[in-house]
């Protein structure tokens, strides 16, 4: 059994991730000090600069999290990826904040609504109330403020629709068309907005035995800028999952989406690795060996929270060591 992703109850207070710059067109890639975002969106292959990121539970003011991650890899990241329920008004004051920071921001947009204590309301916002335009008036407010923004952000609507603990899931009571009408119908409202600063992101879960196939819930290539993709080694955290090793935890998603979405950048939106069950510090050397050799892969976010296990990179001086290391072997 492959692990997955799954949410506890005491999941989804807002978090945020740092992913470290968009991969640049080819001719704009060369040694690390080079890899500066100049292009509004990830490129469709890499020349030695994937980019990597991190999650941290602050949000996009905790500049100290911000600069731990930078002295833990070396260098700063300069995406930041942040949550937001049905009910969060635009998070303007979080989008300064991050291009304070120099980095761009990725909003993980979630259609249901948080009540506090790890608890939801799965019913007030469903994707075909979305789709059938119950909240367009919510909607043209996200879109007008950020298209006001002006500059690029990167939108995560709904994500990992083929795992099993999302209301907007097949197993939650959501067809794969009735999210795709959802998602086309959300787009065309920004589009309308004239938003065309938002880049939209498909983040799909790897698939696992008794996932949605993830061929029915892509919304298609006018509506989607980037391919996300979550995957998650749990070791033996559970006694449910084992040691996967990167290449088996995401090469045969990897494979799918590129089937699905050609010619679409990739990014591996969530990743983390448990200490139970094998060598952490090998393991993020072996992750970044992976993405790094597949250049369709333009960039990684790694979930630095103690959780549901420690996913920290610094879980272990080892596994601290091991990932600057790794970033600093390949990109002097």
């Amino acid at each position: 059994m492959r692990p997955v992703r799954r949410r506890p109850a005491s999941w989804r207070r807002p978090v945020v991730a740092l992913i470290a710059g968009a991969v640049l067109p080819l001719s704009a890639c060369g040694v690390a000090a080079a890899c500066k975002p100049t292009n509004p969106l990830f490129a469709p292959v890499h020349n030695g600069c994937l980019r990597f990121g991190v999650s941290t539970p602050g949000g996009p003011e905790a500049e100290a999290e911000f600069h731990q991650v930078a002295a833990v890899a070396g260098r700063p990241p300069s995406i930041v990826l942040s949550y937001a329920d049905f009910t969060t008004a635009p998070p303007l004051a979080g989008l300064e904040a991050v291009k304070r920071l120099g980095a761009d921001p990725m909003i993980t947009w979630e259609p249901w609504q948080w009540l506090g204590d790890g608890k939801y309301d799965t019913q007030a916002f469903t994707m075909q109330s979305i789709a059938g335009g119950a909240h367009d008036d919510y909607l043209y407010w996200w879109a007008e403020s950020l298209a006001k923004f002006g500059r690029t952000i990167y939108l995560r609507f709904a994500h990992e629709a083929n795992g099993t603990w999302y209301p907007w899931s097949a197993t939650g009571g959501t067809e794969p068309s009735t999210y795709v009408r959802a998602w086309r119908h959300v787009h065309r409202i920004f589009a309308e907005k004239g938003a065309g600063n938002v880049k939209w992101v498909w983040a799909p879960n790897v698939s696992f035995p008794g996932s949605t196939s993830i061929v029915g819930t892509y919304p298609g290539a006018r509506y989607v800028d980037v391919v996300g993709l979550d995957g998650y080694n749990w070791g033996t955290s559970r006694p449910e999952t084992h040691w996967i090793a990167p290449k088996d935890l995401f090469g045969p998603t990897l494979d799918e989406v590129r089937a699905i979405a050609p010619g679409k950048p990739i990014v591996v939106t969530e990743v983390g690795s448990a200490e139970q069950g094998g060598d952490k510090a090998k393991w993020v050397r072996q992750l970044i060996d992976f993405l790094h050799r597949d250049r369709t892969v333009a960039g990684f976010v790694w979930f630095d929270h103690d959780k549901e296990t420690d996913w920290r990179l610094a879980s272990t001086p080892e596994s601290a060591a091991a990932f600057a290391e790794e970033l600093g072997r390949r990109y002097r």
